[in-house]
C-alpha cells in the first residue's frame, strides 16, 4: 500500500509536501544525499525525464548540480544547482535553488523517524508569491507524488521496508 503524498500551499510564498516512508530515517536520508541513489528516483519516469548528471557535495557550504533530460534529447537539458546551508545527518537538509534569475526557493527537508518509518516534510520558501505561482503553473511541483513513489520503490531494494 502506497503512503499518500500531500502538498499544501501554506502562504503566498510557501509550499509544504509531506510523505511517510517505510524505512528508517538514516536510509531515507542516504537516498537524498547519495548521488548514485538520487539518480535512481529523483526524476518522474512518466514524463520520460532522466537525471543524467548528479553532483552533490552534501556538507554546509557544499554545492550540488543536477542535470535532467527528456528522453534521449540532450540538446535541451534542464540544470538545477545551489548550495547546502544546513546538513544534519538523518534529520535535516537545507539548500538553495540558485538557477532562477531572482533566485529560487530555499528548500528545507526534515526526516522524523517513528516506529521504523520516516515522516518527511519538504518545505519550499519562494522569493515571491509570483515565483511560487509560476512554479505551480508550470507543473514543476506536481511530480513529487510520483517521484516519492519511486523513492519508496528504491527503499524496498535497499532493505528499508518495515518487517524486513
Amino acid at each position: 500500500m502506497k503512503n499518500p503524498t500531500t502538498a499544501e500551499r501554506k502562504s503566498e510564498r510557501e509550499l509544504v509536501v509531506t510523505r511517510t516512508f517505510n524505512g528508517p530515517a538514516r536510509i531515507v536520508f542516504e537516498a537524498w544525499t547519495t548521488p548514485e541513489l538520487l539518480k535512481r528516483w529523483w526524476a518522474p519516469r512518466s514524463v520520460g525525464m532522466s537525471l543524467v548528471t548528479c553532483e552533490a557535495d552534501v556538507r554546509v557550504g557544499g554545492r550540488y548540480r543536477f542535470v535532467f533530460v527528456f528522453g534521449n534529447d540532450a540538446s535541451k537539458p534542464m540544470e538545477f544547482f545551489g548550495k547546502y546551508l544546513e546538513v544534519t545527518p538523518h534529520s535535516r537538509l537545507v539548500w538553495t535553488n540558485d538557477e532562477g534569475d531572482e533566485g529560487g526557493p530555499v528548500t528545507t527537508v526534515t526526516f522524523e523517524e517513528k516506529g521504523g518509518k520516516t515522516l518527511l516534510v519538504m518545505h519550499d520558501l519562494y522569493p515571491s508569491k509570483e515565483a511560487l505561482d509560476a512554479a505551480m503553473a508550470s507543473g514543476s511541483t506536481g511530480g513529487m507524488s510520483e517521484t516519492f513513489d519511486q523513492l519508496d520503490e528504491l527503499l524496498v531494494t535497499l532493505g528499508a521496508s518495515v518487517g524486513r
